[in-house]
């Protein structure tokens, strides 16, 4: 592939090891860029640097983002094991799914640590690293612009990291660093494949038929890959998007119907 100017980049993707940020740090890779993958558990980040290991140089550190030590740590450990940091792509998995009046408080209290406080850790520590022509790239969901049923911590915590990209946005401009947020919309993960079976499971229909649809509420009559995912944030943190800062981008299939 050509660059896009990303060869030798080192970025950072958090929550890296499967699903969405694992489509990312690929396409990163298959660019150019040096990439430090991320996931909870060592012996998946073992796994998953193994997959990507011929794709480019890629390192790997377990970390948990809900943990402060550990998530300032990876920082730390990334730059180290790359000597430097040029970008960072914020990813966390979801957390738990269900209805307001089915979540309790310790729900709302380890969703944001998952969710804001993680965002706002691993930030903290990059900044120590980022530098003039950096980027910041955080992957939030169409849920922040269109609320989806059942998953009310998603709908309302992902949005505080929208408050943050802007105002990360405005002051980080004079420094030579860009701050972008990008959308998914239904991505082929771990994530929709459980959507599928519930929705299975409530209509007494089949994942198959289930699967189809949700593909009916999207205007390209698709789910989404990872990698496509990782296109656009490719595009953000390469010098291709030089004068976009501030913006959140659905990739989604054309599901929003907001007009902004």
């Amino acid at each position: 592939m050509e660059c896009l100017g990303l060869r030798d980049k080192r970025v950072l993707v958090t929550a890296s090891t499967r699903g969405i940020g694992f489509g990312v740090a690929e396409t990163l890779l298959r660019y150019g860029a040096v990439v430090t993958i991320n996931g909870r558990w060592k012996k998946s980040v073992a796994a998953a640097v193994e997959r990507l290991r011929g794709l480019g140089r890629v390192y790997g550190v377990a970390a948990d983002l809900t943990v402060r030590e550990q998530a300032e740590g990876l920082v730390d450990r990334a730059a180290e094991l790359m000597g430097g940091l040029d970008g960072l792509v914020y990813i966390t998995g979801p957390p738990r799914p269900g209805r307001f009046s089915e979540l309790g408080e310790d729900d709302w209290a380890y969703g944001a640590r998952l969710l804001i406080y993680s965002a706002i850790w691993v930030t903290r520590r990059a900044l120590r690293y980022l530098g003039r022509g950096s980027s910041i790239v955080y992957l939030t969901s169409v849920a922040t612009k269109e609320p989806i049923p059942g998953i009310a911590l998603s709908n309302t915590l992902r949005i505080a990291v929208h408050g943050l990209a802007k105002t990360l946005s405005k002051e980080l401009a004079p420094h030579g660093i860009r701050v972008n947020t990008v959308m998914p919309g239904y991505i082929d993960t771990d994530r929709v494949r459980q959507l599928a079976e519930k929705i299975a499971a409530d209509k007494g229909v089949s994942v198959e038929e289930a699967r189809r649809m949700i593909e009916e509420k999207i205007p390209l009559g698709r789910i989404g890959e990872p990698r496509e995912i990782g296109y656009v944030v490719a595009f953000l943190l390469s010098p291709m998007s030089s004068y976009i800062t501030g913006a959140a981008i659905p990739v989604d299939g054309g599901l929003l119907s907001s007009v902004f």
